[in-house]
């Protein structure tokens, strides 16, 4: 998320007491385990999904778990509280074998979401991917620029728009965008 807002995450990993080292290095940590490295250890398997071990591992037990049905696909849904965000869960959705379909963040079960009326209402990590495609129904799913990464374009108040999402979480919005 520094990518799109480095103040706002050296602001947040001030918050949680972490120095800019033990940043990285939890950064790389978890890079290491959502793209695994190749059979020939020379580098991380491109779009990677890491197995519902590695959560459970790395982030301890989901504060919930249930069923979830998408369309016909049956999976787990898996949510992990998140310290920096009280308002937030981390969602990951598994198929019966363990394999992670997605991951991102979600408005936890009972806190209320942002008014999203105009693209004036669309801050950073202000909303998630399902807020902000409900509010300005109906959007366009876009391919982001990695695995993790979301865009949805839209029009609001009678212009184009790009939001751009990272772990589901909105990181900036382009008004009067080009969206083909």
């Amino acid at each position: 998320m520094a990518d799109f807002q480095p103040d706002l995450a050296d602001e947040a990993r001030r918050r949680l007491g972490a120095s800019l080292a033990e940043q990285r290095e939890a950064n790389k940590r978890w890079q290491a385990m959502v793209l695994p490295q190749t059979p020939s250890g020379r580098g991380p398997q491109p779009r990677a999904r890491g197995a519902l071990a590695r959560y459970r591992s790395v982030l301890g037990p989901p504060e919930s778990a249930g069923p979830r049905r998408i369309g016909d696909l049956e999976c787990e849904a898996l949510l992990w509280a998140v310290p920096l965000w009280p308002d937030l869960r981390f969602e990951v959705l598994a198929a019966p074998d363990g394999a992670v379909w997605n991951e991102w963040l979600v408005r936890a079960p009972g806190a209320r979401g942002p008014v999203l009326e105009s693209p004036d209402d669309l801050l950073p990590w202000s909303a998630t991917v399902d807020e902000v495609a409900r509010a300005f129904a109906p959007v366009r799913p876009m391919e982001g620029t990695a695995p993790t990464r979301w865009r949805l374009a839209f029009t609001a108040r009678g212009k184009p728009c790009v939001a751009e999402f990272t772990y589901g979480l909105l990181q900036r919005v382009a008004v009067d965008a080009q969206t083909g």
